[in-house]
């Protein structure tokens, strides 16, 4: 498999769950803005949409999109844990986070990496965004991970998003339940190694 990436986007989270469950992988970086992989080739024509995360599969397929490759590589080693059975009430309890997490803290977030977002608009994006992390915040007093007890590929996901608001000068201690599932997150040898196959 070819994990398609640029360092610290979302494409670190499956980054992250390749190296959770020890399968092997090539990294392949793509610059953004470019749009060329680091071998020299255009990167839209093996994604069309522009941007990573892309696996290429060893037939040849792309797949794209942070939560539908993070639930295709947990699917490859079920045995691990990092997402519930496929028809499983709690799969759907997975999807529904991994929803949220692209849609409300994914989009919350990246926004802010457009320069135009200032001022009254970044004051009225904030405001969404942190009535969004009140959500997450109730759910990580009361438990570690998303889930529960289990880590799974959403908390991969929302550690790589969360890393963002240090980015966009958000201190994430003002919630120490999101400051907690960061850390404790970051402290997973599999996060550590990818963080320093990205920024070698």
């Amino acid at each position: 498999m070819k994990l398609y990436f640029s360092p610290n986007a979302c494409s670190l989270a499956p980054h992250i769950v390749l190296r959770e469950l020890a399968l092997p992988f090539e990294l392949v970086r793509v610059d953004n803005q470019a749009k060329t992989t680091a071998d020299g080739k255009d990167f839209l024509q093996i994604n069309p949409k522009g941007y990573v995360a892309a696996l290429q599969l060893d037939d040849g397929q792309v797949l794209t999109e942070a939560s539908a490759i993070l639930q295709y590589l947990a699917d490859l080693q079920p045995d691990a844990g990092l997402a519930p059975a496929n028809g499983s009430w709690e799969r759907v309890r997975l999807q529904e986070w991994l929803n949220f997490i692209a849609t409300e803290m994914h989009g919350g977030l990246a926004v802010f990496f457009n320069p135009a977002i200032q001022g009254e608009v970044r004051a009225i994006f904030l405001t969404t965004l942190f009535k969004r992390f009140a959500v997450l915040v109730q759910t990580l007093e009361r438990q570690d991970y998303l889930l529960g007890a289990p880590y799974s590929v959403a908390d991969a996901y929302l550690y790589v998003v969360l890393r963002w608001a240090a980015i966009h000068a958000i201190e994430l201690t003002q919630w120490p339940a999101l400051a907690a599932f960061e850390q404790r997150v970051g402290e997973r040898p599999a996060v550590i190694a990818a963080l320093a196959a990205e920024n070698p």
